[in-house]
């Protein structure tokens, strides 16, 4: 499993699933639609943190560029 995730995506997709996972939590949405989006936000969370994109390979997208961010 190579990284295929960059940076600033990383940062994206983690802070994206961490709202979408509070707001859930919060209840800020209807009864049903609070656990789909709670689950949903699990999706951008987990891709983030393991900088890894099933669906990026299947696209052949990467993101993560050279091994100048590799760094971080």
């Amino acid at each position: 499993m190579k990284a295929n995730v960059g940076f600033l995506d990383m940062f994206i997709r983690i802070f994206l699933g961490v709202v979408a996972i509070g707001m859930a939590i919060a209840g800020v949405f209807p009864a049903p639609w609070d656990m789909i989006i709670g689950i949903v936000g699990v999706v951008p969370l987990a891709t983030g943190l393991v900088k890894f994109c099933p669906l990026y390979t299947l696209l052949g997208i990467n993101t993560k560029g050279s091994d100048a961010d590799s760094a971080h």
